[in-house]
């Protein structure tokens, strides 16, 4: 295996000098406000920088400090983080402002290791803060930086095993700037995000093209390692419109998922789509006696998750009065509650449940 010539100083020193020229100008990145700095880590996990950049105006907008957010309702919460998926962060982002304010007096832990204690926050997560707003020497060791530095490198630790993230972890420490670990973490995380492309690198005008391994090996596609790939799940969604005139019902998900504490339609699962027309369900029995039409939408719709794939199916059916009295302990039963319209716009909702009300005329 080939070593890379290139020592620890002049790593930095090219990386820092790259940095000065090619820097994002991004709104958390000119504050030392921990949780401003925070609330964009949290945004930006697993989401775009240009995806992420309107949730977290609007979140600062809206809860301008840690007190304003632990004050909030969690429905508000999670209606402003719609669309941005991965919806336990911002469960956990609300509970830890309550813990911030309830045990700190809303100042928020000035160190990594009391950082990790936190409702959501992990290692990455604490070190940026620790490093961004407090110039602690730590490693801020994301996915970027993984890429960079087994490609610089020719590191060869497997980042899908802990043993191997915990190596990378090892290595990155050694390498962050006693003098300003807040710009050195930025740098790298950049010089990830801009110049070491997870696809397509710009090795040609690289700075580090004469230090490279993987350059120099053409190993950019296999580096980092990473041999734990995820698996996906499928499943078969069948989502029910009930509507009694501009009425539609809806529940809240209170189990613990992904969705917990969001609104989305009556909704049945199984191994593959539904046949409507023989459906044992209970309030499909019920819909059969009072002869009520059932309108099913043909397309398809897909949604990908992290561990997931979803094929929904929606069906609509329009209630009578009689069906509804009867039904009303059924209802009851399976949480559904009657909203009109605006209400619904203001619930928070799946962005799979919020596209298809955005598309489908329901009048």
């Amino acid at each position: 295996m080939l070593i890379s010539t290139i020592n620890h100083v002049v790593f930095r020193r090219l990386l820092l000098t790259w940095y000065k020229s090619h820097q994002r100008c991004l709104p958390w990145r000119i504050t030392k406000d921990p949780y401003k700095i925070w609330l964009s880590e949290i945004i930006l996990q697993q989401t775009r920088v240009m995806q992420g950049l309107p949730y977290y105006e609007r979140f600062v907008a809206q809860y301008p400090s840690v007190a304003a957010l632990a004050g909030a309702k969690e429905e508000e919460i999670l209606r402003l983080w719609q669309g941005l998926g991965y919806y336990s962060r911002a469960r956990n982002l609300h509970q830890c402002a309550q813990t911030i304010v309830a045990q700190y007096n809303g100042d928020f832990p000035t160190s990594y290791h009391a950082l990790l204690t936190l409702k959501g926050i992990g290692p990455y997560t604490a070190a940026a803060i620790a490093a961004f707003a407090f110039k602690e020497v730590v490693a801020a060791v994301d996915g970027n930086v993984y890429r960079v530095l087994a490609r610089i490198f020719g590191l060869t630790y497997d980042v899908g095993t802990s043993k191997g993230r915990k190596q990378m972890h090892q290595f990155a420490t050694l390498l962050v700037d006693h003098m300003q670990p807040d710009t050195y973490s930025q740098a790298i995380m950049d010089f990830g995000a801009l110049q070491c492309t997870p696809v397509s690198p710009f090795c040609t005008t690289c700075v580090f093209n004469n230090y490279c391994i993987a350059y120099a090996t053409d190993s950019q596609k296999t580096l980092p390692v990473k041999t734990n790939k995820l698996n996906k799940k499928d499943r078969y969604f069948d989502y029910f419109i009930l509507q009694h005139k501009d009425a539609i019902y809806m529940k809240k998900r209170v189990k613990s998922d992904i969705w917990k504490g969001m609104y989305d339609f009556y909704l049945l699962e199984n191994k593959q789509h539904l046949v409507v027309d023989q459906m044992d369900d209970p309030l499909f029995i019920l819909a059969r006696s009072y002869h009520l039409p059932i309108t099913t939408f043909e397309k398809e719709e897909r949604h990908l998750l992290t561990h997931q794939r979803l094929f929904v199916k929606f069906h609509k059916i329009d209630l009578t009065v009689a069906f509804l009295q009867e039904a009303k302990q059924l209802f009851h039963q399976f949480s559904l509650v009657p909203f009109n319209r605006r209400e619904i716009e203001a619930l928070p909702k799946p962005i799979l449940i919020q596209r298809f009300l955005k598309k489908v005329d329901l009048s």
